[in-house]
């Protein structure tokens, strides 16, 4: 007989953390109150975000620009030939702790090739992209080339002579400038993009020359009026500037607002074509490509016949070819106004100063980087006020010693010890140990009176030198003047012709109505009490039989309208779902028709009240609410901008509904109670509120437990004696219903 196998249960292993070894709160939940988890973990990753990645300080650039460009700066590329990008990004992983994508992307971004910028900060070999493409992939840092463009000299002018703080790296193995001691207003040259926690920045670029002209004229004077050096904005991809001065001042002035670009374009008149060779900064070829084929499938364009990116090493086009006898001018007027080809550049001058994020206009952003470039020249000039003085020094003790060179001389032969010749020429010279240093250090071929001479004579100069630089140092006046001289040079040095064209007085054409193309004919409309609806036309409906309906389902009412009537179906979840007619197929009175909340896409349990149609849309609805209150509200409130389909809060859910009416004009109306009362009132004492969830107000006062049963026009009402249930005044009781006046009557509107 065989042994019966029994099966082991494996325990599992845990990891053996040693004797004695124990884990506190091992396993349980720690409560913690939301203000301390909010202090302790996410606000200072918000401020990490704002102040160390996303927004732009005073020189113009995000940390990590800051880091691959000086990367860049140490590894001698200002002047050098080009290195593999590879290299670049290995080398900046030393300041910067992202991975290589990340610094990649950044070069990228920098680089000539990808036209970015109005001045690329990296001179570029290879694919490097393209900013106006969405598509267009940039090649892998082992195949490109890079090295500093020559305008990175003005970057790093002086970066040696403590114009700015040199910081620790992030494992403090070695120093990084805190900011580049640019010498132009780069943070306005330069665009800058950047999304923070809760704030963001949005900075375009603005022509170099035109930039440094109004600095230059800001700080001779302060009222200067900035447009007149500075009309607006220039990008890297050219385009055209829909010039609005309002909205610029606006913009200066706050430092909020948008620019409207065009697509500047061509049209060639032998092959029938319009060629786009710049497009708005804010887009992307791909884009327009997009939209324009929706347009075309929509029916909405039809004077295309083809439109193709043929985009090369010539720069950018987008060829439109047009079908036989099309106007360009109209065709492109209407391409602006529905495709991207004109589109807006929204603008938010968010940058930190001193560590604090500010948005500031124009003026207050040159201001503050006059400030800030006044201080870095003041460093440069104290920095070498101090090794000219130095140097003074030391020349000081050269011309002792030109006095008596053979007692120099004979004092260091004789002295027996080396450590006693600088304590010795001390003595014997009457100067101090950093002299006598630099004494005994000379080379014995240059202890000679002309070699002495030839250096003590720079003396005088380095004093008047001093002075110069002392007395700029207490003078504001001289220091602006270092900065407009340096703004000159960089001006004139690397200046260039605008490229976004300005546009005055540009009247943009009326927008044309669109042609509805949707035919129109007479239909009736049939409405159940289910929520089906059939449209039927008028030659069908005199051919048709009794209307068919679902079992248990009966007629609501019909309407006479067209078949491009719009229509509003409200529903018991508080929604108004906007239609037309034209959106449903012809039907016959043999078929149940279109289920409405199906076809409309209604919630889940959602069925409908009301079906309206508005006409013209110059009545209004009534809705009136079990608690006896009736809401007046003009149709106009649920017209809508956009092509929006459903419309949340259409009506109070403050009490039930019970009945839904449209009406053209003010009429009379009565209202049953569920105690047997009944009442006539006009709606012309009611005011309209043109807020769609308004409460209404108390039309008929209801005993206790009694509730508003129906509201009828008094056409349909049946009710004989009016006179007896018109009340004078609202609210009101009402008077008992009567049994001849509980007759109802069917009526058929018309739209």
């Amino acid at each position: 007989m065989a042994k019966k196998q029994s099966k082991k249960t494996l325990k599992p292993v845990r990891p053996q953390l040693g004797d004695g070894v124990e884990i506190l709160n091992a396993g349980s939940v720690l409560e913690d109150p939301i203000t301390r988890t909010l202090e302790t973990n996410y606000m200072p990753y918000a401020m990490s975000v704002i102040v160390s990645r996303a927004i732009p300080e005073i020189d113009g650039f995000k940390p990590s620009h800051r880091k691959l460009l000086y990367t860049m700066y140490k590894m001698g590329l200002l002047t050098g030939g080009r290195t593999k990008s590879a290299n670049i990004v290995g080398q900046t992983m030393r300041l910067n702790p992202h991975g290589d994508a990340a610094i990649y992307e950044t070069m990228v971004r920098l680089a000539r090739g990808n036209e970015t910028l109005l001045h690329p900060f990296v001179d570029s070999k290879g694919n490097f992209g393209k900013v106006y493409s969405r598509d267009m992939a940039y090649a892998a840092s082992r195949y490109t080339e890079a090295k500093l463009d020559p305008i990175c000299a003005e970057l790093f002018r002086d970066i040696d002579s403590d114009t700015v703080d040199m910081v620790d790296n992030y494992d403090a193995t070695m120093k990084e400038p805190s900011l580049l001691p640019t010498t132009f207003p780069n943070v306005l040259v330069s665009a800058n993009q950047g999304i923070a926690v809760g704030m963001a920045s949005n900075i375009c670029s603005f022509n170099l020359k035109e930039v440094c002209d109004t600095t230059i004229a800001l700080m001779k004077n302060p009222d200067h009026d900035i447009l007149e050096t500075l009309p607006g904005p220039d990008f890297s991809t050219g385009a055209e500037l829909l010039y609005d001065e309002a909205a610029t001042r606006e913009i200066y002035s706050t430092g909020r607002g948008s620019f409207r670009l065009r697509a500047k374009w061509r049209y060639v008149k032998e092959g029938s074509l319009i060629e786009i060779t710049e497009i708005p900064y804010s887009t992307a070829t791909e884009v327009i490509m997009d939209k324009v084929a929706e347009l075309i499938k929509a029916g909405k364009i039809r004077e295309i016949a083809d439109m193709r990116d043929e985009t090369d090493l010539g720069g950018l086009k987008l060829t439109i070819d047009l079908k036989r006898g099309v106007d360009p001018d109209k065709l492109m007027q209407k391409l602006f106004r529905m495709t991207p080809l004109q589109d807006s550049f929204a603008c938010n001058f968010n940058i930190l100063i001193a560590g604090m994020p500010r948005v500031m206009g124009i003026g207050e952003i040159l201001s503050e980087w006059t400030a800030w470039r006044m201080d870095c020249v003041k460093r440069r000039l104290y920095f070498q006020v101090q090794k000219k003085r130095e140097r003074l020094h030391l020349l000081k003790g050269l011309e002792r010693i030109l006095m008596d060179i053979d007692k120099a001389i004979a004092i260091i032969r004789e002295t027996e010890l080396d450590s006693e010749v600088v304590p010795n020429l001390m003595i014997g010279f009457g100067i101090d140990e950093i002299q006598a240093n630099f004494v005994a250090e000379i080379k014995l071929r240059n202890i000679n009176k002309e070699y002495i001479l030839k250096q003590t004579k720079a003396t005088s100069q380095l004093e008047q030198e001093i002075a110069e630089m002392e007395e700029t140092l207490g003078s504001p006046r001289k220091l602006k003047n270092v900065i407009i001289k340096e703004l000159q040079q960089v001006s004139e040095k690397y200046g260039q012709p605008r490229k976004t064209e300005i546009l005055y007085n540009v009247e943009e054409a009326e927008p044309e109505k669109e042609e509805d193309e949707t035919p129109d004919y007479p239909v009736t409309a049939f409405v159940s009490n289910g929520g089906y609806l059939k449209k039927i036309t008028a030659q069908s409906l005199r051919m048709s039989g009794e209307q068919k309906f679902k079992e248990g389902d009966s007629l609501a009412y019909s309407v006479e309208t067209t078949n491009r009537a719009e229509m509003l179906v409200f529903t018991d979840k508080f929604q108004c779902y906007k239609s037309r007619l034209s959106d449903f197929e012809d039907s016959k009175a043999s078929l149940l028709g279109d289920y409405l909340p199906q076809k409309l896409g209604m919630d889940a349990g959602e069925n409908v009240l009301q079906v309206i149609f508005p006409g013209d849309g110059r009545g209004f609805v009534l809705f009136f609410f079990e608690n006896g209150k009736v809401a007046k509200v003009p149709l106009s409130a649920y017209e809508t901008k956009t092509n929006r389909k459903k419309l949340t809060g259409a009506f109070s859910d403050k009490s039930p509904v019970v009945k839904i009416l449209s009406l053209g004009a003010d009429a009379q109306i009565a209202m049953y109670s569920s105690d047997g009362r009944a009442m006539i009132f006009s709606t012309a004492d009611l005011l309209p509120k043109t807020t769609r969830n308004t409460i209404g107000v108390a039309v008929m006062s209801l005993k206790k437990k009694a509730v508003l049963q129906n509201a009828l026009s008094l056409e349909q009402s049946g009710i004989e004696n009016q006179a007896r249930y018109r009340m004078k005044t609202i609210p009101a009781a009402g008077a008992l219903l009567r049994e001849e006046d509980t007759r109802e009557k069917q009526a058929t509107f018309e739209v």
